[in-house]
């Protein structure tokens, strides 16, 4: 069985920079049932806590914190980058511990968006990017998703476990 790594906050944990959660979602409790589900929250995991102030990355590019080009920093200036990246580790082996192709990550956060994300300049502006989690993840062959893209985690998990 294709096991799926989960961002913690979209089971309905409360771990989200403001102490919130989203869903759980339907799909999700039925992915739980079947015991697929590895939860994580790299923030959390990486030291972080809750609640914590937010943070994000200049131009939303988490690829560029992994290539240690660019830190992510709290709307105070603390820099945050460490957390991140040690948040980002413990989910790449959590994924070669369970064999896993497949993550559901949450949308738009500086871990874990995985196709736009805050420009870094706390003023709710978006642009193409992805979290540090989440580019790790690409970079190891993770297919990456988010929380408005269900339907097609459901169709690359059918596709997984055919192959």
């Amino acid at each position: 069985m294709q096991k799926i790594l989960v961002s913690r906050c979209l089971l309905g944990h409360r771990v989200r920079y403001d102490g919130g959660a989203h869903g759980p979602f339907d799909l999700l409790q039925q992915w739980l049932d079947e015991g697929r589900v590895v939860a994580l929250c790299p923030e959390v995991a990486g030291g972080l806590p809750t609640p914590r102030p937010p943070a994000e990355i200049a131009g939303g590019q988490g690829a560029l914190v992994l290539d240690g080009r660019l830190p992510v920093l709290t709307v105070d200036g603390a820099d945050v980058t460490d957390a991140f990246v040690a948040g980002a580790q413990q989910a790449l082996a959590l994924v070669r511990e369970h064999g896993i192709g497949l993550a559901l990550l949450k949308a738009r956060s500086p871990s874990c968006g995985n196709l736009e994300n805050y420009d870094g300049s706390f003023s709710g502006v978006r642009v193409a990017g992805e979290g540090v989690t989440a580019a790790l993840l690409k970079r190891a062959g993770v297919k990456v998703f988010n929380e408005l893209q269900l339907d097609e985690a459901a169709a690359e998990l059918t596709r997984l476990e055919r192959d």
